[in-house]
This record gives C-alpha cells, structure tokens and sequence, in this order.
C-alpha cells in the first residue's frame, strides 16, 4: 500500500499527519534518520540548500579514469577522504588491444600517487567491497554507479555522475535541495523459496511508473526488517536505485552490529531507529508474507508480474509489452515459458545466501545438457572463499553450473549476453533496452528478465523452464558466514594518506584528456541533432553499454557510439551541425531523458560532440541533469511540446547573460531556415525554455562551458 501525503510513524503505526494536531506534526519534523545523517555533513548555513561532505567515495573502472582526467585538469593534489577504485565493469578481453588493463595501470598509478585504495580486478564488485571494508553507520558514500547503496549498513550512499566525484576530490561540495523522505514500513516475514529480488521487483513495480519516489531518500523500517538477513536486506536495498529515489536507508539492529563484528569492524557500528515520532513526506507499506515469487519483464524492473501471473497470462502480457520476439517460448496450454540462459551475479545477486540457497535448490537435480545454461558470479572473493569452504561451490559445479569470478558484466551487457531473439533470467539490477547486448541496426535483439537467485535455481532444475522458488523443495540452511581479510589485505593497495608525489600517472596509448571545451556564448545558434519520443530515455540509450566499454578513456573515440543504439544518424549530424558555418553546435529533445546508470559520459558525449543543451518536459533523475550541468550543457524543460524536428535551427538570443544573471526563462526560435531562426521573424516559432533551480555555481560552471573550465579558473 502507497499513502502519498504525509504521514507520521508513531508507536510502530502509520497516522496520516493530517488527523494530527500542527504542534505534533512540528514536533515530529526531525524524527527521520536521514535528518540526523544529512546534518552531520552539511557545512552550509541553510538546511534547505545542503552543502554536502562525504566520508568516502567508490568508482569502477567505466568511470574513474575520466573522474581522474577530469580532478586531474583542475590541479588535484591528493585525495581528501579515502576514494576506492574498484576494477570489476571493464575487466574482459576488448577488441580494443592492451585499453582494459591500460585502464588498470593508471588507476593503480592514480591511487600511488593521490593516495587511494586500488582493488583489483575480479577480487570484488564495487558495491560488495564498499560493504565489507568502506561502509559504517551514519557514514554518507558518494560513488560513480547508480546503485551506490549502503542503506542497509546505515549508510546513506549517492550514486553520481563523475563531475561529482571529481568536486569532491578538490575540496567542493555535494549541493543538493533538502530531499523528501519517504517511510518504506515492512512487516511481516518472507516465505520459503522468495527472496530480496522478490521484494525489489514488488516494490519497484508499485513505485516506479507513478514516480511516486523519484528523488526521495526511502528510509526502512518497521517490524519485518529483523525478519531479513543482511543479504536479503542489502539485495532489497541496492535495488532502490530503479526506484529512481535519490538513496536509502534502514534501522540497524543486532543483525547489522553482528555483520560489522564479523568483517572486523565493530567499531563502525551503531543503532540506528526513527524516532519515536517520525514524520515523512510519503510511505510504501510492505507485508513481505505476501510476496510471491516476481519476474520484471524487458524492458525495465518495473515491468513487475508474480511468477505465476506471467505464466497463466505470457502471451497476453507479451502482447502488452510488444515483445512478440518472445512468444514463441510461451507454451499457452502447458502454462509454461522456456528461457535459454540464468545469471546469478553482482552486486544484487551473488550474496553467500543467495548461492547457498541456489546451491541447496539444485544438489539433487541437475541444468542438463540442452540449451539452457547457468553461471554463478559470486560477488567478492571473499565470499566465494567462504562458498569455496563449505563446498557449496563444488555442488554447484556438480550439477552443471558454470562458477565465474567476480565482475558486474551481465549488469550491463558485458558478459554472458544472450543469443539472438532469446531470454535470459538473472538475478542482476537492470534489464534496459540495449543494455543486455542488442545491436538493433545489426538485426541482433536479446531480452533480460529480473527473477531471484531462488526462482532462477528451480528454473535451472526445470532445465530452463521458468519454476517459481516456492514451487521446489529444498532444505533451507544458511550456515554462519566467515569472511577472511588476508583475501583483501594481500592484494588491495591501501594508500589513503600516503601520496606518492614522485609516482608518475601512468597513461596507456587510448586514455586521452578532455578536449578543450568552449565557454558559452552570448547567442546559441544550434541545430536539432535527435528528437526522442519515447516515454522515458534511459542512459543506455544515450550512451550505450556493452562493447563500448572499452572506450570509456578516450573522451572523442566514445562519443562515436553517443546514441547509436537509439538514433544511429546522431553522430553524423551532430558533427554535420558542429562545421556548419555560423551553427555553434547542436542541442537533443528527449520526453524524460536520464532514467538509469550515473555515467557521466551520457552528457560528457553530448558536449565534446559541440552539444550545447538538451530540451525536456522533465529530468528522470537528479544525476542526469547535474551531468549535463558539469559538461557546460544547458539543462532546459519546456512545459508545451515544442515539436521540434530534426535539423531545425534553434536561436537562443542573449543567453550567456540570462544564464548569469539567474533568469529562470528564455525564448528561442525556431525554423527550418537558419536565417529566419536568426532573424526571429514570423515564420520562426517562438518557444519559452526553463532553466529553474540553478545555483551560482551551476550557472558559473554554465558560463565557463564545463566545470574543468570553471575550476581551473577559480584556482
């Protein structure tokens, strides 16, 4: 159940805040957890506009080289808070030659040299590193991946663009509006064969598409949360990002204190609990007794169906979501759906419990010897030392389960990718159009569903056939987790504090810097480079996944994949638009662009590809909009469609002085004709554009053109 006013949390009840008197509603304003954790680290005078220091940072190996490029250019010294660089997206062979470990070396380099914490590949996904060795109670994370999630751990962590990370290394702050807060309440217990990914899809399915929490921080509690493990709380909480919420975080108990204890860290430990009266802005009620076994169908996690639903119903939900490809695995009378491939993986999905479970679902059975086929990635080597230990990876490997390392590929269409027109089912965050391997101007179409580690176990007993969790026995045991420290201390450069200055970066022959970047100018004449109608753009589809990874350190070499999956003329007319004379560069028209991962690269693309703004009814995430803000990409809405067509001329008069003295309004106009677009006449439309909540420094940063171009002025 979703109560979308406010509501107040009152001897473990929810009231809604409107049959309480105003003196107790004020009394009740700071009851939150979130309040105390964002007050810790505010350093503004104001508490609506925070001014935001963060305890630590993480970024992966997609991001941290451009992060570095970019601190890097603006005179970086060292690194002010521990910042861990993990190697767990870029870590496969590339058709790209030596650019994968290329990457790694400069990172290990970056980390001698500034002083960081340098984690190898296949040792740990960045989010299960950040867990056992980063996280404490009342701690705030900032991290460049969208599913920096802490929330469990009482840790209030942010997944961000780039630009973020590198404000934060140069000693800036992390400026945010005072966010809502919305009380998720679970009760009750979870049933035999269900697990977190259950709950997740639940939820996400309840939630997403009304954007009922879109920017919020979700704040746990209630009774069913002593019911929940820490992998299962954990696995619920790193999927709070499809949400689009801005973060998370849960009540800490004895469960909370024994997983610190465990991981040698005590001392980060404490409780943590509403108060005893506690306002928030929204609440989800969850009674996780009555969860069943979920499936989120392509194209997003929040195509949310029970198991059994979608088996009664496939072709008709099929139909619905228009992914006709797939019903030809449907098999209407027997009420059963074949899929060819499952992954247990990342961050989300390859827990202890999780693969215990899995491992307990399949030791009497086999995945057989057809088309179906399962792999395993537990998600740290130290958890897949304790599997090792107890010989539940032996079981696994015995019924013909493939055992992989420690790598977040199958998230984003990096590994394990599916054969043409077929369905593969994981237990991973996302399942995004163009995400999972797709190449639709090459005739190549895949499909992901999200299922639990559970359900993907009995389907892999069924030999492929999807098999809700609930629907097999097994003997559900989880023995104590032991995690071994050597696996870390052996192997991770730990040089927080220990900048080596006379360590060079060491650069690899793609890893290229910025290219210079032009400040903005008075006037903008711009051409209509792409015109998006979907209902929601997602990051995938603005800079795509998959293959292009490889070039995630040559800022030119990857802009040529910008929107190749979604709109493969893109490139050829941005740059058409860029030599054009008199046309200073190009602008996009999304509905709702920025839905998904926090690459910066999305917007950083756009920009060295001469894109000086995007058009909009609104912004899917916060993160998206502050990466076009940093890349110097005028992040405009409009409230009437504009009906913008493709190379339109776009004039936007006067706009460097609107930008810097704070006008929330401008006029463009536009034509086919660059002449009457310049000259406004009357066969030019005439659009108003929004620039609304822009702080100084963003409209600074604005002017500059980016913000390596701000800071290294200010220096």
């Amino acid at each position: 159940m979703f109560i979308n006013e406010q509501v107040v949390l009152k001897d473990n009840r929810i009231i809604k805040a409107a049959k309480l008197a105003p003196e107790q509603v004020e009394k009740t304003k700071k009851g939150a957890m979130t309040h105390a954790i964002l007050e810790a680290h505010n350093i503004s005078d104001t508490k609506d506009e925070l001014k935001l220091k963060f305890d630590a940072m993480a970024s992966h190996d997609i991001t941290y080289v451009g992060i570095l490029q970019t601190a890097s250019a603006c005179n970086l010294n060292k690194f002010p808070i521990p910042y861990v660089l993990t190697n767990c997206h870029n870590s496969l062979c590339a058709v790209g030659g030596t650019i994968n470990e290329d990457d790694h070396l400069f990172g290990l380099s970056a980390a001698k040299r500034y002083g960081g914490i340098y984690v190898p590949a296949h040792l740990a996904v960045i989010h299960q590193y950040m867990r056992e060795m980063m996280s404490g109670c009342g701690k705030m994370i900032l991290g460049s991946d969208s599913h920096t999630r802490y929330g469990a751990l009482g840790t209030l962590a942010i997944g961000e663009g780039g630009g973020e990370l590198a404000k934060q290394l140069l000693g800036k702050s992390y400026n945010l509006k005072y966010p809502k807060i919305c009380l998720v309440y679970l009760t009750g217990c979870m049933n035999k064969g269900v697990g977190p990914h259950d709950v997740a899809i639940y939820m996400i399915g309840k939630v997403f598409k009304q954007a009922l929490v879109t920017n919020m921080i979700l704040e746990f509690a209630g009774p069913g949360i002593k019911n929940l493990s820490m992998d299962d709380r954990m696995g619920i909480d790193v999927m709070t990002t499809e949400t689009a919420c801005l973060s998370s975080i849960w009540a800490t108990d004895e469960k909370t204190q024994e997983y610190y204890e465990t991981h040698g860290r005590k001392e980060e430990y404490k409780k943590m609990h509403p108060a005893d009266e506690a306002l928030y802005d929204c609440a989800l009620s969850i009674d996780l007794s009555k969860i069943e076994p979920m499936i989120a169908l392509p194209y997003h996690p929040s195509n949310a169906y029970t198991i059994r639903d979608f088996l009664d119903n496939s072709s008709d939900i099929l139909d619905n979501l228009k992914l006709d490809a797939l019903k030809t695995y449907a098999d209407k009378k027997n009420k059963s759906f074949f899929t060819g491939q499952g992954i247990i993986a990342g961050c989300a999905g390859g827990t202890f419990e999780n693969i215990i479970e899995a491992s307990a679902i399949l030791e009497k059975g086999d995945t057989g010897s057809g088309r179906f086929s399962l792999s395993v990635y537990p998600q740290s080597q130290p958890v897949a030392y304790a599997l090792n230990k107890l010989g539940c990876m032996n079981k696994l490997m015995e019924s013909g389960v493939i055992i992989k390392t420690a790598f977040c590929g199958p998230c984003f269409g990096a590994g394990d990718v599916p054969a043409n027109n077929t369905l593969s089912v994981r237990h991973t965050t996302r399942n995004f159009e163009n995400r999972e391997g797709s190449i639709p101007k090459n005739g190549q179409a895949a499909y992901v569903a999200l299922m639990d580690a559970r359900s993907i176990a009995a389907t892999a007993l069924n030999k492929g056939y999807i098999t809700a969790g609930t629907d097999v026995e097994y003997d559900k045991h989880i023995p104590k987790y032991e995690f071994n420290r050597n696996i870390y201390e052996k192997r991770v450069y730990n040089g927080y504090n220990k900048p080596n200055y006379n360590q060079e970066l060491i650069y690899g022959p793609n890893i290229k810097p910025w290219p210079e970047i032009p400040s903005l100018p008075d006037n903008l004449l711009l051409k209509v480079a792409t015109v998006l109608t979907d209902e929601v753009t997602t990051t995938d589809e603005l800079i795509p996944s998959g293959e292009t990874s490889s070039y995630r350190s040559n800022p030119l070499a990857l802009a040529e994949f910008t929107l190749s999956r979604k709109a493969p003329d893109y490139v050829k007319k941005a740059k058409l638009a860029a030599t054009e004379e008199g046309v200073d560069g190009h602008l996009i028209f999304a509905k709702k662009p920025g839905d998904g991962s926090a690459r910066e690269q999305a917007a950083s693309c756009q920009r060295v590809l001469k894109g000086y703004a995007n058009i909009c009814f609104e912004y899917a995430t916060k993160r998206y909009r502050s990466n076009l803000i940093n890349w110097g990409m005028l992040p405009f809405t409009v409230i009437e469609d504009p009906n913008l067509l493709l190379d339109e001329y776009v004039y936007i008069p006067n706009i460097r002085q609107a930008v810097l003295s704070a006008k929330e309004e401008v006029y463009a106009y536009i034509s086919e004709t660059k002449e009457d677009s310049l000259n406004m006449t009357s066969k030019a439309r005439r659009i108003k554009l929004y620039l609304k909540g822009l702080s100084k420094t963003d409209r600074d940063v604005l002017a500059e053109g980016c913000m390596i171009n701000y800071y290294r002025k200010s220096k």
